[in-house]
């Protein structure tokens, strides 16, 4: 099939990745699927020049025999009816966004032939990003080291259920570690719908730090995370600006903390799992939030888990059988009591001498909110 060539409005190669991560445009990743699933971008979609069998078969006549038998071998698995399809594909993807970019992992030879391929087969000139994916993702690396380096930023802390998400959406300069995460951040904080790979996280959290600098918040307010968000690590010089930036702390009384746990933990739990699972929501909701209890048995000790776990299941009986959520409170309250409030008194010595302020949630927010203004000279 041979198309006449567009050529009005052709855009250039693009090599601003700054633009292309502030704009949101669309990208066409061309790299394998196994490479895709590793690591991507948040608006890209994984359109392959070769699946995963392909690449490995190219990938090993290369080491043996070189660069041109591994392009005659790709040549002649991606051809006739296969090329065909791929060629619409990418050809459907740039006409439904003709402002979107091409990439492969080095912004070499697989984008190059997918940018010739569109050309000659589709008569569509479509832009691809120099440097790749390698490049792209050496940039938003270093957007993270270069911002948790910068002084000024500022961290929020507060007892398990004390609402330092609600806070940190209310401040226009804050950073929602666990949203991006797709994780609570607590034994209990696993969500419905699974986290994203560890290197999409940091793209995530890169690009959303990258646009914070372009909106003029060169410092940002963290939640007091650790290490790990689940199965997400954060990368090491923001734990260590964590660690080390003045402390802000949200207080809560007991009772708020519990309804605030309550609605998100079980009542909004639940709800995702409806919402995701129809009729067999509830079965896995239940499992859910027993295997969460589970999960931190060792450091209850085996009476009090014993306890929690007969508190929790007579919750969930109520909860399924009669829409009663009451129950709940009990084991919700014993666990804050005897396991995360202790374990937050154990760590907040060390944190003292970092404290800046401490007030409840509108006193915190009209903080954090003022000295998001001094930082911009307000």
């Amino acid at each position: 099939m041979s198309t006449a060539l567009h050529t009005a409005g052709v855009r250039p190669d693009a090599e601003s990745y700054r633009e292309l991560f502030l704009s949101g445009v669309p990208l066409l990743d061309v790299r394998a699927p196994v490479e895709f699933a590793r690591g991507a971008f948040p608006t890209a979609v994984n359109l392959p020049l070769m699946d995963d069998r392909e690449r490995e078969q190219v990938g090993l006549r290369y080491k043996e025999q070189g660069q041109q038998a591994a392009i005659a071998l790709g040549t002649r698995l991606v051809s006739g009816a296969i090329k065909q399809q791929r060629v619409e594909a990418w050809a459907a993807f740039a006409r439904a966004h003709p402002e979107g970019y091409l990439y492969c992992f080095r912004g070499g030879l697989r984008s190059q032939i997918t940018q010739q391929w569109l050309r000659e087969e589709a008569g569509i000139a479509y832009p691809r990003v120099i440097g790749g994916y390698k490049a792209m993702r050496t940039y938003l690396a270093e957007v993270i080291r270069v911002s948790a380096l910068t002084p000024g930023h500022l961290v929020l802390g507060g007892l398990t259920g004390s609402g330092k998400t609600e806070v940190l959406h209310a401040v226009d300069n804050g950073v929602d570690l666990e949203g991006h995460a797709n994780h609570r951040g607590s034994g209990f904080g696993k969500r419905v719908t699974p986290q994203p790979s560890q290197i999409d996280f940091e793209h995530r959290l890169a690009i959303d730090l990258l646009r914070k600098q372009a909106q003029g918040w060169n410092t940002v307010v963290l939640e007091d995370e650790s290490r790990l968000i689940g199965a997400n690590a954060l990368p090491l010089e923001l734990q260590q600006t964590i660690r080390n930036a003045p402390l802000v702390w949200l207080e809560a009384g007991l009772d708020e903390r519990i309804e605030r746990i309550l609605d998100d933990y079980v009542v909004g739990l639940r709800a995702e799992f409806a919402a995701a699972h129809g009729d067999a929501g509830d079965a896995l909701f239940a499992q859910r939030l027993q295997d969460s209890l589970t999960a931190i048995s060792r450091k209850l000790g085996g009476e009090r888990y014993a306890r929690l776990m007969s508190l929790m299941r007579g919750a969930l009986s109520r909860q399924l059988d009669h829409g009663e959520c009451d129950g709940h409170r009990a084991w919700i309250r014993a666990l804050l009591e005897e396991y995360y409030d202790p374990m937050y008194a154990r760590h907040m010595a060390e944190k003292s001498a970092r404290m800046v302020f401490r007030g409840d949630r509108p006193a915190v927010t009209e903080y954090l909110c003022e000295r998001a203004r001094q930082s911009l000279g307000q």
